[in-house]
């Protein structure tokens, strides 16, 4: 028996430290590593089954090659020779006539620098392939905070738990940031006050002093109806505005149009409860805000962002380390990207750049002057958009073009592996070397392999490297093992023997970063003017409708949006059996008066539907919806859906403000009860 010491891999600010205990060869537990003080012992209910995810009966173990219509997931095994001559065939006949008709498409199936972001890049780069603008997911709010501060930077997580009032904006921390929830709880216990901010009442809005139901979109609204609360009353740290900011009295005229009862409106909640937000914001110290990102997945999601992430300098919570705002800390991780992607390799050329978002459309494009060629292959990787994409019409019938040759690199047959030509087994987290950052907390991370690769799996750096070798891509650095990406990544930043003897290394950030300013902005101050009237924007934070308002169509008068069901994240683990047996099936939540004016009842078979789909989906009769709005539970593989279809059948590929990310939360749908 031995235990290794490596790092969770997915989505989540939390990045954990595991430890897995392997006996004969074989992952028998995961769990997490008591001597990280972030993970402190603890992992969710999700990655606490990764044992049960790697060693999963229906894991891909052997290359596949289609033998049925895409979609059918019908394969026949082949080997990995058969496999690599005839993918370096296709993309180089391909790549022969133009480059950029060949697109990789990839997300954070694994949050890793290398199996993420590393030897793919190169490959890529050096055919010349189009590139992939990775938006799905946090740059409107990634975009957001830059413009504001400087960075995706933020307040500490560890001093939450000091902090005397905590707003939760946007996130479902239970479910999704479970060790800051943990600060949270700590926090409460010592006396602070915790306020929940979100359209549905969560898991964790139960669980708070406070929850305010605003409707999807209206954030900015609110933001900004604080704003001037602060003004009116006074509640303002003036020295730290003058000295520490930049746009004040632009800022302030537009909060000045924002008073309580116009947000409202716009809000639907009390005034009073908005009164009541900004009193308490702007006369407790410490004040700490933990914004997420289901706040930016709306037509004003960066301009949200941007309101929100102005809120503690107006009142000088940056002085005290348990005082500020996080969204995301990621920029202060010194990752040497350009030594691991070497964009170098592209020579002076400059390939088009697709959006992820619009890949629906985007692969039923014809070739022309202002799109390029048509995409002939498909390189999918560390994601699976036939479920996760938006306008899912779309996007199945352009898998399911006969003339796209698509490669897959998948652990399972997903919604996505299933429209294969190609699928390529590739390793998990406990299979492969990879290398972290963090987004919640500021630790490095190392993963090391705690056993062999089952079957035939590769990792998806050593797929890449077979390709490159295959297609007679020569360049040294394809040469550069896993390991040697590991070294890479940080270069002499971090002492990369540190993280072999423990794992993990801590960054040097001091406690409080902008208490006398020194944001990384070029002005060294927090940006209210952010210099958006160049392009368009509004030159300080402003309330920018969605693109569907709720209640503005009278076909589709519900707003929906998809939050994460609680045992899934985005579409990983929706097949491990223990935690789709929790989760139950696919569900919409809709208020009691909502479905009481439409005959429905918790378990009915209800279609939700608008112009641009319709899926079937049992109804929840629950006051976790607010009135007007529908909650989708996702993201569910369409193959476990009533009728085949997830909740992405209704969503757009409409973009948002500023980031060009998706607009998931901003839906317009109506709801009846389906025929028997």
């Amino acid at each position: 028996m031995a235990e290794v010491v490596g790092a969770c891999p997915h989505d989540c600010p939390d990045t954990c430290s595991l430890v897995t205990t392997v006996e004969d060869g074989r992952a028998v537990r995961v769990r997490g590593n008591p001597a990280h003080p972030s993970t402190d012992g603890v992992l969710c209910a999700k990655v606490s089954k990764y044992a049960e995810r790697t060693n999963h009966p229906e894991r891909v173990l052997t290359p596949l090659r289609r033998v049925g219509a895409k979609g059918e997931g019908r394969f026949e095994p082949i080997t990995w020779d058969a496999a690599l001559d005839e993918i370096a065939q296709r993309l180089g006949a391909i790549a022969a006539r133009d480059p950029q008709a060949i697109l990789p498409y990839s997300y954070a199936g694994t949050m890793g620098l290398v199996q993420g972001e590393s030897m793919d890049r190169r490959f890529f780069h050096q055919l010349g392939a189009s590139l992939l603008d990775r938006t799905i997911c946090a740059t409107a709010g990634g975009e957001a905070v830059t413009r504001t501060l400087g960075g995706k930077v933020g307040m500490k997580v560890e001093f939450f738990a000091e902090s005397r009032l905590i707003l939760i904006w946007g996130s479902n921390s239970i479910g999704s940031n479970l060790h800051f929830w943990r600060l949270a709880q700590q926090a409460r216990r010592d006396g602070a006050r915790l306020v929940c901010i979100d359209p549905r009442r969560s898991e964790t809005a139960d669980k708070c002093d406070e929850h305010i139901a605003l409707l999807p979109g209206t954030d900015a609204a609110l933001a900004l109806a604080i704003m001037h609360e602060l003004i009116v009353h006074d509640w303002l740290d003036h020295d730290y505005i003058a000295r520490h900011t930049v746009g004040w009295e632009a800022l302030k005229a537009r909060a000045m149009l924002w008073n309580p009862k116009r947000a409202a409106q716009a809000c639907g909640v009390p005034a009073a409860q908005i009164v009541q937000l900004a009193r308490d914001y702007g006369t407790t110290t410490p004040a700490a805000i933990r914004v997420n990102y289901g706040v930016q997945r709306c037509a004003g999601g960066g301009n949200a962002i941007r309101a929100i992430a102005c809120l503690p300098a107006l009142t000088g919570a940056w002085r005290h380390r348990a005082g500020g705002v996080l969204l995301s800390s990621s920029s202060q991780f010194p990752v040497d990207r350009a030594t691991l992607q070497r964009p170098d390799l592209l020579a002076g050329r400059t390939p088009r750049t697709i959006n992820m978002v619009t890949i629906g459309d985007d692969l039923l494009r014809e070739a022309s002057a202002d799109f390029g060629p048509k995409v002939e292959a498909l390189v999918v990787y560390n994601s699976n958009p036939v479920a996760v994409a938006p306008e899912s019409p779309k996007v199945v019938r352009a898998f399911q073009r006969e003339d796209l040759f698509t490669v897959v690199l998948e652990h399972f047959l997903t919604d996505t592996a299933d429209h294969a030509d190609i699928v390529l087994p590739a390793t998990t987290q406990l299979e492969h070397w990879d290398i972290h950052l963090a987004y919640g907390h500021t630790d490095v991370l190392l993963n090391r392999p705690a056993i062999a690769p089952m079957g035939e799996a590769r990792s998806n750096a050593q797929i890449f490297r077979d390709l490159a070798a295959r297609m007679g891509l020569d360049a040294p650095c394809f040469a550069d093992s896993d390991e040697a990406l590991c070294r890479q990544a940080y270069g002499k930043q971090i002492d990369f023997n540190a993280l072999l003897q423990n794992g993990f290394a801590a960054l040097a950030i001091p406690d409080a970063p902008y208490a006398e300013g020194g944001f990384p902005t070029a002005s060294g101050k927090c940006q209210f003017d952010s210099g958006l009237r160049t392009s368009g924007g509004p030159d300080v934070p402003d309330f920018i409708p969605n693109h569907e308002p709720a209640g503005a169509s009278p076909d589709y008068p519900l707003a929906m949006i998809s939050p994460p069901a609680r045992n899934f994240l985005n579409s990983s683990f929706v097949n491990v059996q223990s935690l789709r047996s929790i989760e139950g099936e696919p569900l919409l939540e809709i208020h009691p008066d909502d479905a009481a004016t439409r005959g429905i009842t918790s378990g009915a078979v209800v279609r939700v539907f608008n112009a641009r789909g319709d899926y079937r989906v049992k109804a929840d009769v629950s006051t976790r919806a607010r009135p007007g709005v529908v909650n989708g539970l996702g993201i569910w593989w369409r193959k476990f859906g009533l009728a085949g279809t997830n909740v992405n059948e209704v969503t757009s590929q409409k973009l948002t403000d500023m980031g060009r990310g998706p607009t998931f939360y901003d839906c317009a749908v109506q709801v009846e009860r389906a025929p028997a």
